[in-house]
């Protein structure tokens, strides 16, 4: 049924001006507008594109929304880091001081954007 449908992913913000600076400022994303209805799309490398919409009475999600795939992960939480972002710590996780994931898996370090919505970097080769 959904063969040659190009899918697509959504998340909410409370607020859509403090989320278009994070993302096309603080990360670095291709953001661009729909002003009919008040949206943003983020265009991510590879043709991927996420939708975020506003929503007044936004409550986080408890999980991760968004992972961004990096191949230096050390230097990808450095450089956020330079760019005001603070790293999340979970119990259960074994983190090193910079909020790097190093035990089981792959290395993940977690943060949040204006509206609390939980984002990761996560290595890969």
């Amino acid at each position: 049924m959904f063969v040659d449908t190009k899918a697509f992913s959504s998340f909410a913000v409370d607020d859509i001006d403090k989320a278009k600076a994070f993302y096309a400022e603080i990360l670095g994303v291709k953001v661009s507008e729909e002003s009919k209805w008040g949206l943003l799309i983020l265009h991510l490398t590879g043709g991927t594109d996420i939708m975020v919409y506003p929503k007044p009475e936004h409550v986080p999600a408890a999980y991760t929304v968004l992972n961004f795939p990096v191949s230096d992960i050390d230097s990808a939480v450095d450089e956020l880091g330079k760019r005001g972002v603070s790293f999340l710590r979970y119990d259960g996780f074994v983190q090193d001081v910079k909020g790097v994931a190093r035990g089981e898996g792959p290395l993940i370090a977690w943060f949040t954007d204006p509206a609390g919505n939980v984002l990761s970097v996560i290595e890969q080769d």
